[in-house]
């Protein structure tokens, strides 16, 4: 059975935290996806404001500590991805966006990523199309089509006729990253297949 990493990245700044419950959602609805399908799945929790100070220290510095590195390799080392941050000024938070300036702008090339957000309001949803989603973008992530916002009406709420309610749309979500996440390997082993010198010869001698 192979095995495939999920890393949730959490910039909630509380203890419990409503971001860190939504990413936690999230991965298990990607989990139990991928079990599913006979899958065998590691899931690891970043959480960001465990590491405020040496994201701060690295931009002064230069130098990640092995805390922050561990969880740079960690989020570059994944399948999948599942990056939630609360909304500050109708955008991501500043811990959140200093995180991912610390990652190579290739590191996460062709990578499935799952975004998702908190707040206090339905009114900043937006923030998923007009922050997140150019910034993964940027970063050449497969961004998936399904990003889940919840504000705090949502928990507990179950919808209407006209709006999934946020366990539909964190099914959802989980998996369309676990559908990209089992489709890659089979994608990247065909892209990385060797092929023989005497067939590429061959080819040649065609043309």
């Amino acid at each position: 059975m192979q095995t495939l990493k999920l890393v949730a990245v959490s910039a909630g700044l509380s203890s419990p935290s409503s971001t860190r419950l939504l990413a936690d959602r999230l991965a298990t609805a990607a989990e139990r996806r991928l079990t599913e399908q006979e899958y065998i799945v590691e899931v690891q929790v970043v959480e960001l404001r465990d590491l405020a100070l040496d994201i701060a220290k690295n931009f002064v510095s230069g130098f990640p500590s092995g805390e922050l590195q561990a969880a740079i390799d960690a989020v570059t080392g994944a399948d999948g991805v599942i990056a939630v941050t609360p909304v500050f000024t109708a955008s991501y938070s500043g811990l959140f966006k200093s995180f991912f300036d610390l990652i190579d702008p290739a590191a996460l090339t062709g990578k499935p990523v799952l975004i998702g957000a908190t707040g206090g309001t339905a009114r900043h949803s937006l923030v998923l199309d007009h922050a997140l989603r150019p910034l993964f973008a940027y970063l050449r992530a497969l961004v998936l089509p399904t990003a889940v916002y919840a504000a705090s009406e949502d928990w507990g709420s179950g919808g209407d006729e006209y709006t999934d309610g946020l366990p539909s749309r964190i099914l959802r979500a989980g998996q369309e990253l676990a559908d990209a996440v089992a489709a890659r390997p089979a994608a990247a082993a065909e892209d990385d297949e060797i092929v023989p010198f005497e067939r590429q010869l061959a080819d040649l001698r065609l043309d």
